[in-house]
């Protein structure tokens, strides 16, 4: 059961749509130090890279179809992992929890996300300290990868601020 959070408006969904960052390739994965990853494939790139990340945020599927190998992975390595359930275009508080734990060093450093890690890129960019790259998957694109600062903070707040709130 989730217990509250936060929805996207049907009339400001397009807001929440736009690219964060700038778009990267695989070997420019390889050159940031701890990053935040979001989305299965670019959990399982940093970490064929040789990256473990600070953070890895994954939902078991990409582009809507099972995605099994880092979710196997974490299986397989006998990986700590938080889980939280987040209906696709929410943030429940659970996942904001999760996010903000994990950074402290509170809870594991992976959370699987039962239902979409869609708006998870959202509590990473609020919570992660400034200077922090998180890279996250773009459907059909690739990978993007944006560095926090106070200026994509307060956008990412903004944005946040106009999603309603829901028990």
């Amino acid at each position: 059961m989730v217990s509250g959070g936060w929805a996207i408006p049907e009339s400001i969904r397009d807001e929440f749509k736009a690219p964060i960052g700038c778009r990267i390739e695989e070997n420019d994965l390889g050159t940031y130090e701890s990053p935040i990853v979001v989305g299965d494939v670019v959990s399982l790139t940093a970490r064929k890279v040789g990256i473990t990340p600070r953070l890895s945020v994954y939902d078991g599927r990409t582009e809507r179809k099972e995605m099994t190998d880092f979710a196997r992975l974490v299986r397989d390595e006998g990986l700590d992992e938080t889980a939280v359930d987040n209906p696709p275009g929410k943030i429940t508080r659970k996942m904001a929890d999760a996010v903000r734990n994990a950074l402290e060093g509170k809870a594991p450093a992976i959370i699987r996300v039962e239902g979409e890690e869609d708006l998870a890129l959202m509590p990473c960019i609020l919570f992660a300290p400034i200077g922090t790259v998180i890279v996250y998957g773009w459907p059909g694109e690739g990978m993007m990868a944006v560095t926090t600062d106070a200026a994509i903070k307060e956008k990412i707040r903004k944005l946040w601020n106009k999603m309603e709130e829901y028990e």
